[in-house]
C-alpha cells in the first residue's frame, strides 16, 4: 500500500508497507423491502431541491449554528505536509515508556529490492537494545507519528495518536466517587484471590468474534434455502451485589469446584460451597453460557479486506 525509504542517522533503507490487520466485518447493502432493488443514496440541496454534483461541492467548518467557514481545494492543498516517500526516525525510547493508548494502526514494514542487507541491520540493532525506533510518516496527505518495532523477522510500524488526541481520565466526574471509596483488606484479599485463580496464559486463538461467526452462518444457510424460526433472544441482565463480599466468596468457590479444587474453608464459612439463599443466586448469574457450535464456513460470503496494497 505503500512504497519509500526508511531512514535512521544517514542510513537509507528501501521499504514496502502491508496493513498487517485485516477488519473481518461483515458488510451489507440497503435495499428497498418490496423488491430488493439496491438503495443508493443521492447529495440532495435542501435549499434548490436538486442534486448537486460531486464538483460542486465544498468543505465548510460549522463555527455556529448553519454558519460556516468554507476552505478551498486549494487552501487545503496549500497545508498539506509536504508529500514524501521516507520514514524519518527521530528517536529510539523504551517500549515500556509508551503508554499502549498511543497506538493506532499497525503496518509491516519489509524490504524493497536492495535493502535486504540495511534492513537487516537495523532489525538485528533494534532487537539487540530493545529500543522501538520513534518517527514520522506522511500516509493519505496527513502527517503521522509511528512507532517502529521488532515483530519476529520483521519490522511492524504502529500508526500512533497526537498527546492532545487522548482524553484525560481526570476529566471524567464519575471518577471521583470511585477514588473515594474505602476498601476493606478483607474484600481485597478475596478479589485478588479470585483475580489469580481467573489468570491464564494470553493466547488470542482462545478468542472469537462470535456474532461475525454466527451471522456467516446465518447467511450461509439462508442462502442454501433453509427456513429460519426466529427465536425470542434471551437478554441476560446484570444482578445487583448488595452482598459484595460474598458474590466475592462465592465466585472464587465456582472458579474452584469447575477447576477440580476442594472447596475453601473462606467460602465453606460464608456458606457459598453449600449454596446459601444469599449467594446461590448470584453464584449462577455469573456462569458463562454454553458454548455454540462452530459454525460452517459461510458459501460465497467474503470478509471485507483490508486496505488495498
Amino acid at each position: 500500500m505503500w512504497m519509500g525509504t526508511l531512514t535512521f542517522g544517514l542510513v537509507s533503507v528501501p521499504v514496502r508497507l502491508y496493513s498487517a490487520v485485516v477488519h473481518r466485518s461483515v458488510n451489507f447493502h440497503q435495499l428497498h423491502a418490496t423488491d430488493h432493488a439496491r438503495i443508493y443514496m443521492k447529495r440532495i440541496c435542501p435549499v434548490e431541491e436538486v442534486e448537486v454534483p460531486y464538483s460542486e461541492i465544498v468543505k465548510g467548518y460549522e463555527i455556529a449554528p448553519e454558519r460556516h467557514v468554507v476552505i478551498e481545494p486549494e487552501e487545503f492543498a496549500a497545508l498539506e505536509p509536504a508529500f514524501t516517500r521516507t520514514i524519518d526516525i527521530e528517536d529510539f525510547v523504551e517500549f515500556e515508556e509508551i503508554d499502549p493508548i498511543y497506538f493506532d494502526q499497525p503496518y509491516y514494514v519489509v524490504p524493497s529490492k536492495g535493502g535486504a542487507h540495511s534492513y537487516r541491520l537495523l532489525l538485528e540493532a533494534m532487537r539487540d537494545t530493545g529500543k522501538v525506533a520513534i518517527a514520522r510518516i506522511v500516509l493519505r496527505s496527513r502527517e503521522r507519528l509511528v512507532a517502529i518495532r521488532p515483530r519476529g523477522e520483521a519490522l511492524l510500524m504502529t500508526t500512533m495518536n497526537f498527546g492532545d488526541e487522548i482524553q484525560s481520565a481526570q476529566n471524567l466526574r464519575e471518577l471521583e466517587d470511585a477514588e473515594n471509596v474505602p476498601l476493606g483488606e478483607r474484600e481485597l484479599s478475596v478479589a485478588r484471590r479470585l483475580v489469580e485463580s481467573i489468570a491464564e496464559s494470553f493466547d488470542i486463538t482462545k478468542y472469537h468474534d462470535n456474532y461475525r461467526e454466527a451471522l456467516l452462518d446465518l447467511i450461509d444457510r439462508k442462502a442454501a434455502g433453509e427456513e429460519i424460526v426466529v427465536e425470542p433472544h434471551a437478554r441476560r441482565e446484570p444482578t445487583a451485589t448488595p452482598d459484595l463480599m460474598g458474590a466475592l466468596e462465592a465466585s472464587l468457590e465456582e472458579v474452584r469446584q469447575r477447576r477440580g479444587a476442594g472447596a475453601g474453608p473462606a467460602a465453606k464459612k460464608n456458606g457459598a460451597a453449600k449454596g446459601s439463599p444469599k449467594t446461590k443466586k448470584k453464584a449462577s448469574a455469573k456462569k458463562a453460557p454454553a458454548k455454540r457450535a462452530a459454525p460452517r464456513p459461510a458459501a460465497g460470503a467474503k470478509p471485507t479486506k483490508g486496505p488495498s496494497r
